[in-house]
């Protein structure tokens, strides 16, 4: 080996060793706000298993393709981006189980089984967290942002997708969305999906966020824009929400009225999240 050979050696350790430790800090951000509710605590128990096990494996795609635009190190190909969701997952794995045993929430008074759903649970948000840290805390170079802007119309669902998840992921298992949808009637219901559609298509393309001038195209028209990216974008979140929903168990034993409100209810948060998320890819679609 040659000493340049092993100076490039080095120097590609050095930055994922670098990259690790920027998404042990980017999962830790983005899993405090699950680590520290209780309703998460408890689920890690008493969730189904198969269920668990299914959303573990769906953000695998997800996490894939984060790692390919702005994933925590530079990547060559899709082989790169499958590892770097694994190392992801791995990370949020471990994080989250120092913390929840930091905070004591894990130890010998549980079962196995009770310990690895707790840890498991959490690893979904920590995953994220580690997954984007190089494109939230890290310095992105130009060939980062390059790559960014050649993240095209398909980029733009994945990461619309993954906002989604993220954020509906934090509400899904709340008690709070029950009382909500409860208490809503029909016009409600209409109500909240034409501001949940609007809001999103206002937050990319309309409100002036950082990022906007990125993600609207030059010849925008209101209603081909809305058409082609913010209705397919709300149609997402909705699915995701349900996804959700069914994943944690709160749709069983529903009606179809009360689980569409709920589906609704959960895609106001769903929606916002996969609005900010299509700002970060800062692509043009």
């Amino acid at each position: 080996m040659t000493a340049r050979t092993a100076a490039r050696t080095r120097e590609i350790d050095k930055g994922f060793l670098v990259g690790l430790g920027r998404a042990a800090g980017g999962s830790i951000v983005f899993a405090l706000p699950v680590l520290m509710t209780m309703e998460m605590w408890s689920l890690g128990e008493s969730m189904d298993r198969p269920r668990l096990a299914l959303l573990l494996v769906a953000i695998v795609p997800l996490l894939v393709g984060l790692s390919h635009y702005i994933g925590f190190e530079e990547t060559e190909t899709w082989a790169d981006d499958l590892r770097d969701a694994f190392v992801a997952i791995a990370v949020g794995f471990v994080t989250s189980a120092v913390v929840l045993s930091l905070f004591g929430l894990i130890g010998p008074h549980l079962s196995f089984d009770e310990v690895l759903g707790a840890i498991v649970i959490q690893t979904v948000p920590a995953s994220f967290g580690a997954v984007i840290a190089q494109g939230q805390l890290g310095q992105t170079d130009e060939a980062d942002r390059r790559r960014n802007r050649q993240a095209g119309y398909g980029g733009s669902l994945l990461f619309v997708a993954s906002g989604a998840v993220f954020l509906s992921f934090n509400i899904a298992p709340t008690e709070e969305i029950d009382l909500i949808s409860a208490s809503m009637t029909p016009w409600h219901a209409i109500a909240l999906v034409l501001i949940s559609a609007a809001a999103m298509h206002a937050i990319v393309y309309s409100v002036g966020f950082e990022g906007q001038s990125a993600a609207r195209p030059e010849d925008y028209r209101f209603w081909s824009v809305f058409l082609r990216n913010s209705l397919p974008g709300y149609a997402i979140a909705l699915l995701v929400s349900a996804a959700m929903l069914w994943i944690f168990g709160r749709l069983d034993d529903l009606g179809a009225s009360a689980t569409l409100r709920l589906v609704i209810v959960l895609g106001l948060p769903a929606a916002i999240g996969a609005a900010f998320a299509r700002l970060i890819v800062g692509g043009q679609s």
